[in-house]
């Protein structure tokens, strides 16, 4: 058996296709997981490990996401402005009120390489807070999380 690997001209013309996912109910964890999945192309039967094959996700509702057990209260989301010092602390009760796209873009990015493949592929993920978003001209094709929690 020999395998398959894509060569100059087929890696050109690799058509990149537009997801959009509910996150309404969705358990944040396994939405993350299920969206790494779609960005780094482990969906597709072309998948190569250091190629970006795959494609792009736009994430609606991310204000209705859920998080499990306690973990709205009492885990903490760590940065650092630069600064002696200067450690912040969120927790997601307080980021989901003012920026909800970050919890989920947070999560995502955790799930993908900690490379420059993992960079490409983070920006092809697009987070909304509503329903709105701009990619219209793009005909995306809605997919249902495999796990909703109702």
């Amino acid at each position: 058996m020999r395998t398959y690997f894509p060569k100059g001209k087929e890696l050109k013309n690799i058509e990149r296709k537009w997801y959009i996912v509910d996150a309404t109910g969705v358990v944040l964890g396994r939405l993350a997981s299920f969206i790494a999945e779609i960005l780094s192309g482990k969906n597709k039967p072309e998948y190569t490990p250091f190629l970006d094959m795959g494609d792009h996700v736009i994430v609606v509702n991310a204000d209705k996401v859920k998080l499990t057990g306690k973990k709205l209260d009492f885990k903490i989301y760590y940065r650092h402005t630069g600064y002696l010092g200067h450690l912040k602390k969120h927790r997601p009760k307080e980021i989901l009120k003012k920026h909800p796209e970050r919890v989920i873009e947070h999560a995502v990015r955790g799930m993908l390489p900690k490379s420059s493949l993992g960079r490409k592929m983070i920006k092809k993920l697009k987070v909304y807070a509503s329903e709105e978003h701009p990619h219209k001209a793009q005909k995306p094709i809605t997919i249902d999380v495999p796990f909703r929690r109702d």
